[in-house]
């Protein structure tokens, strides 16, 4: 068995749902020697999050940021944590609600996502800076 370790940078993106697939594979080239494997992926923030999801149609994005922003309204009454702005406690909650970490099957040096499948970085801030990803590969080459 064999490790790699290698730290992505994301280019800033505004708020919604992201696809990064090509970015995460222009930035993780141990990928391709590696016959069998996982890829876990972390996101060292707590404000976005990595998902996987349809990777064909931009409406899917659209919609998913449409219904997070109604499921965690920004200004709700409740919130106590303020003090980053508006936008900032709703971003905490979605970033719970999806998750920082995924877990990607490797095989013959590919992702071994399905057909209409891609990787997502949901950014839950209206301005936010690059965000770092660590992936972390094991497997045999």
């Amino acid at each position: 068995m064999i490790w790699d370790q290698t730290f992505i940078e994301l280019k800033p993106q505004p708020r919604g749902f992201h696809l990064v697939t090509n970015e995460i594979l222009a930035q993780a080239p141990a990928l391709q020697n590696c016959q069998v494997g996982l890829l876990h992926l972390f996101i060292q923030h707590t404000s976005a999050s990595l998902a996987i999801n349809e990777n064909a149609d931009p409406d899917v994005r659209g919609d998913l940021e449409r219904h997070f922003n109604v499921m965690v309204p920004e200004n709700a009454p409740h919130y106590e944590h303020t003090m980053e702005g508006p936008d900032d406690m709703p971003a905490h909650i979605k970033s719970v609600l999806v998750g920082p970490s995924l877990t990607i099957p490797v095989n013959e040096g590919h992702l071994a996502l399905g057909t209409w499948q891609g990787i997502y970085l949901c950014e839950h801030r209206d301005r936010a800076g690059g965000r770092r990803v660590v992936a972390t590969l094991q497997g045999r080459w």
